[in-house]
């Protein structure tokens, strides 16, 4: 059973379509496992966000995060990374199936609803990270 990192992100929250998020996601009989409400730091985007830490939309991703509580999963199923990234739908909506959640919620590109792990290195980092407190 693979396992993957999903935050619903602060525009879902603001929406109230979080139900409408975890309905979908056990729709397509993935398993949460873990699951919790979290106001996100500049501590805690720095690392998850390494990679972009240094680019000119850092601030801005990082306000947008820090804008009220989030919501932290675990997910778990049979290919739960690839699966579940082809749920959440591409990064622009405008892009996204019509299906997905960001088909479906997300209104701009840079406020997106949802994140999902990438790959099994990053699920397992990101898992331990938000849900161990473990940096690795």
């Amino acid at each position: 059973m693979e396992k993957t990192l999903v935050i619903l992100k602060p525009d879902a929250m603001e929406r109230k379509i979080v139900g409408e998020i975890i309905s979908m996601i056990e729709k397509k009989t993935y398993t949460i496992s873990h699951m919790q409400i979290k106001e996100l730091n500049d501590d805690d985007l720095s690392y998850h966000y390494a990679e972009h830490k240094d680019k000119p939309f850092f601030p801005s991703l990082a306000s947008y995060m820090k804008r009220g509580p989030v919501v932290v999963m675990v997910v778990e199923g049979e290919n739960a990374i690839k699966g579940f990234r082809k749920l959440t739908g591409a990064t622009d909506p405008l892009d996204a199936e019509n299906g997905s959640i960001r088909g479906r919620f997300a209104l701009t590109k840079d406020e997106n609803i949802i994140h999902a792990s990438d790959s099994p290195e990053s699920a397992e980092r990101e898992i331990n990270f938000f849900v161990h407190g473990k940096r690795q």
